[in-house]
């Protein structure tokens, strides 16, 4: 049984590298991305006193949150990630 393609979270970028959220599903990414780390640096740090091995534990967490939100927004992006200067339609009227 064949799975259904993916449709697409995330377009490249116009400029820059990578990609940019392109539907609901993208920007729910994005944003439990960013409300975890928050949220895990509010109880991490939110603390009168931090123990010192605190730091590697939230370095290495906010780390393996990274890899998974990369990784998900590469294989669900319309395109290939590459260092992209504009449209590239004017690019090639430039270089004539």
């Amino acid at each position: 049984m064949n799975a259904a393609p993916h449709s697409p979270w995330f377009r490249p970028k116009s400029y820059g590298y990578g990609a940019t959220p392109s539907t609901w599903q993208g920007w729910a990414l994005v944003l439990g991305y960013v409300a975890a780390v928050v949220v895990l640096g509010m109880l991490t740090f939110g603390q009168e006193h931090t123990a010192p091995w605190i730091w590697a534990v939230f370095v290495a967490v906010v780390t393996v949150l990274t890899l998974g939100l990369l990784t998900i927004s590469r294989r669900r992006t319309d395109g290939d990630w590459r260092w992209r200067w504009g449209n590239e339609q004017t690019q090639m009227k430039v270089k004539r």
